[in-house]
């Protein structure tokens, strides 16, 4: 559905640009099925950092920093300290002192409270202990509508979704008077009617009523805006998928006309002195001209002087450990690995079981701009980052049409039954009738279903190449005869993984993804790079092409020349339980059974060792020395229902390590660190580099900010307490309880495990060995990695030989040497 695009005639410029700057505000958030990590802050980037806080702080109330007593707690226990507040108040060029920044810690400071609207100023008068507030009522019954709305799968009842969203809320809201009863307000449904049909006219004429001044109109429709901005990030996710595909959408419009008319709706046009209507514009007013808090820049330099405390322990680390020499001999396994942090640990953990095991990090799609549709289905997924649009749709095959026309048949038959199941149970009463409908025998069903046990990673049939092992996704089918585009795709990829020479025997493919249960936010901890969902589809797919005669005969002509006993294995990583499983094996050349063997004994000490070292942080430390215990006890967990933090995921991100592998290997970065394998000096154009900064490193930079704004504001930009969550429209998202608006970014158990966060919002600091030439041109060239930079979205360092320096942007000799001097931290 689309709304009207914006060319009404009528409309004033002035309204025109107030929409858009509202409307532009706002950072889409993906649906369930493919969650991905999203900077919510993405559509501000062009401004600074602090100008954004400022700005969210008066329109919204949200904080972009934790509160003082969280930095009261990192000053006394070491962890900042008076060095690195010296260093944040020089950079910043603040007059502040060391010990006024102290004093500070001791003062509570004020909570940042959002703009008021009409809403606000009619609920003070109100007794809220009895009756419900207007600003909660209209929230809800937005979020119910747009629920029903949106829903194609779990609603019994929808608005007509065949007109637009403002217009079917326009003609509900004339229908209905559950609002109009339990507020009384009886005018609330004949008032809706005069609403004008247009969305921009309505805005327009909203803002005619309300009568701010024209210049406050863009502060005043984000503000409005903000009151919803949960289902606004949905919104705006179609707009996004609609220009990625070279359309628009203008379904924001709408939400913004909805939730401005309720502000019209509830005015009683009053305007005399004392007036609801004249109390608010003077709070309006009060609001906007009182003086910038000062509690708000100073929480912002501690915040940085956190983050100097984290750069020196990384830089010390960094500079301090030695370039192992590149091996003479050939490795007897190469195994490429997701760039996400809990790779860090398993590489790190699987090269210690040899030397002639090399591992390097890759952006988790390996590049492959697909998406997949299961055999038997017309659903379609997407396989790569959320900033891309894929070009290229492949499905599984066996190989064999006939088979193929079976399995489509079973699986057909299988979500027929599924769906069949699901209408059933979604009739109402049926959780107290289902199991007196089925008889008791599925009562053991259901105990046994809920009872954790240590299963592996579940398969949904029909939707996963690995649920039928004899087919498996397949780039060759997709590309058909055209070898030469299979051939482009094969060495965009090797050289993207810097995998052009001296090929192993064994070459794993290892995508990653996590085992939850009962869990619908459990897309956010498979692989951002694939959309949410696990690296198996592009592995498999990936491992096919390279190992495909035609294939390698054609690569010699590009230079790139694999071995004949070379093979490529696909893999998955399960980051639940650090175990590993490899798919295909049974093509695996014989001459490479005896190397298979040991490879998936070395795999399995892997995870050994790292399920070990993460046993301290899922609660489980009492079994470091017991394996098969610790094992067992992490596969519960995985498997248990009622199990809200089954794993850490990306919580305590903080870096971007753009490197060779020999720079890292050996080194503990505790799981905090990207890792993208780079090596300027088979990059001389610097292409390569541009890929990185532009992508992964975006990619990255997403992860961390939606790490980091649910931790400073879990109430806007988190979602709450997983346990209140339900699933809104069968996919689309999740309420906090039955209402209010729609949730987005990460639950509250994902960043705090009951008693403190286990995520220290830091801004991410990404280390990159090249030249500096070489990344001030990509810099020069893309003007969104001038805005991450310059408006201090992440920072930028640079590793040459025993040197890390930073980039300090406004300044005039901007690289600056990095003070390895400084105390480091215990631990990074």
């Amino acid at each position: 559905m689309t709304a009207t695009a914006m060319g009404n005639p009528s409309i004033q410029p002035e309204v025109r640009e107030a929409i858009q700057h509202a409307c532009d505000s706002i950072a889409p958030t993906w649906p369930l099925d493919r969650m991905i990590a999203v900077n919510p802050y993405w559509q501000q980037v062009h401004q600074p950092f602090s100008e954004v806080a400022a700005t969210l702080d008066r329109l919204a109330g949200s904080p972009m920093a934790m509160p003082m007593r969280y930095y009261r707690n990192l000053w006394q226990a070491g962890v900042i300290q008076r060095d690195h507040l010296n260093q944040c108040l020089a950079e910043q060029s603040s007059a502040l002192s060391v010990e006024a920044m102290i004093e500070a810690l001791e003062e509570p400071g004020a909570e940042p409270t959002p703009a008021p609207l009409l809403c606000d100023a009619l609920d003070q008068q109100r007794d809220l202990l009895h009756e419900p507030a207007w600003c909660d009522t209209i929230t809800h019954q937005i979020a119910q509508f747009c629920a029903a709305y949106f829903d194609r799968e779990q609603a019994d009842w929808h608005p007509n979704q065949s007109a637009e969203l403002y217009s079917a809320w326009r003609h509900t809201l004339s229908q209905d008077h559950s609002v109009a009863l339990l507020m009384k307000a009886p005018d609330i449904p004949r008032r809706a009617r005069a609403l004008a049909e247009d969305p921009e006219t309505r805005i327009q004429q909203a803002l005619e009523q309300l009568a701010p001044e024209p210049e406050q109109w863009p502060a005043y429709l984000q503000a409005v805006l903000l009151r919803i901005s949960g289902w606004a990030s949905g919104c705006a996710y179609r707009r996004w998928q609609a220009r990625l595909e070279g359309g628009d959408d203008h379904t924001l419009i709408d939400l913004l006309a909805i939730r401005l008319s309720w502000e019209s709706l509830i005015d009683d046009g009053k305007r005399h002195p004392g007036s609801v209507f004249n109390r608010w514009h003077s709070a309006w007013l009060e609001h906007f001209q009182a003086e910038d808090r000062a509690d708000r820049v100073i929480r912002q330099l501690w915040q940085r002087a956190h983050e100097i405390s984290y750069q020196q322990t990384l830089f010390q680390a960094l500079a301090a450990h030695p370039s192992e020499p590149v091996s003479q001999t050939s490795p007897d396994v190469q195994a490429v690995f997701c760039i996400d942090v809990r790779s860090e640990v398993f590489r790190r953990h699987l090269e210690g079981q040899s030397k002639h095991i090399q591992t390097s990090g890759f952006a988790g799609f390996f590049g492959l701009p697909i998406s997949y549709r299961p055999l038997g289905t017309e659903a379609r997924r997407p396989q790569l980052p959320g900033l891309l649009a894929p070009a290229l749709d492949i499905t599984d095959t066996t190989g064999d049409p006939a088979a193929d026309d079976q399995l489509v048949q079973q699986r057909q038959q299988s979500l027929k039954n599924r769906l069949n199941w699901r209408a059933f149970t979604s009739v109402p009463a049926s959780a107290f009738t289902l199991v007196e409908t089925l008889g008791l025998g599925y009562v053991s069903k259901l105990i046994k279903r809920s009872a954790p046990g240590a299963g592996g990673m579940k398969k949904e049939h029909g939707w996963s190449s690995g649920s039928d092992h004899t087919a498996r996704p397949s780039l060759i089918t997709a590309l058909g005869n055209d070898l030469e585009a299979k051939t482009d795709l094969a060495t965009r990829v090797l050289k993207g993984m810097n995998l052009t020479r001296d090929f192993a025997p064994l070459v794993l493919l290892v995508g990653h993804g996590s085992q939850t249960e009962n869990n619908p936010q459990r897309a956010g901890l498979d692989c951002g790079a694939c959309c949410g969902q696990t690296g198996e589809v592009n592995a498999r797919a990936l491992a096919a092409l390279l190992n495909d005669t035609e294939v390698r005969l054609a690569l010699r002509h590009n230079g790139i020349n694999v071995p004949g006993d070379t093979w490529f294995i696909a893999g998955l990583h399960n980051t639940t339980t650090d175990e590993v499983t490899l798919f295909d094996t049974g093509e695996t050349p014989a001459a490479l059974t005896a190397k298979l063997g040991t490879l998936t004994d070395q795999l399995a000490a892997a995870g050994q060792a790292a399920r070990r070292e993460r046993a301290s942080a899922l609660g489980l430390k009492h079994l470091e020395d017991s394996p098969e215990k610790l094992h067992k006890a992490v596969k519960r967990r995985a498997n248990d229902w009622a199990q809200t933090r089954p794993e850490w995921g990306l919580a305590n991100n903080a870096a971007f390590v753009v490197a060779p592998r020999a720079r890292t290997r050996g080194l503990p970065l505790y799981g905090r660190s990207f890792l993208h394998d780079y090596d300027h000096h088979t990059d001389p154009g610097g292409e390569l580099l541009e890929q990185i900064m532009t992508a992964p490193m975006v990619v990255t930079h997403w992860i961390n900010m939606q790490y980091y704004a649910s931790t400073v504001d879990n109430q806007r930009y988190g979602s709450g307490n997983k346990t209140l969550h339900n699933v809104v429209g069968g996919r689309l998202g999740v309420f906090e309880g039955n209402g209010g608006d729609l949730r987005i970014g990460l639950a509250w158990q994902s960043i705090h495990d009951g008693e403190e966060f286990r995520h220290e919002p830091l801004r991410l600091t990404v280390v990159i060995n090249a030249p500096r030439a070489s990344i001030e041109r990509v810099m020069a060239k893309h003007e969104v990695v001038r805005q991450l930079v310059n408006n201090r979205w992440l920072y930028l360092a640079r590793m040459e030989g025993d040197d890390v320096e930073i980039y300090q942007p406004g300044t005039a000799q901007p690289w600056c040497l990095s003070a390895t001097g400084l105390p480091a931290r215990n631990q990074m």
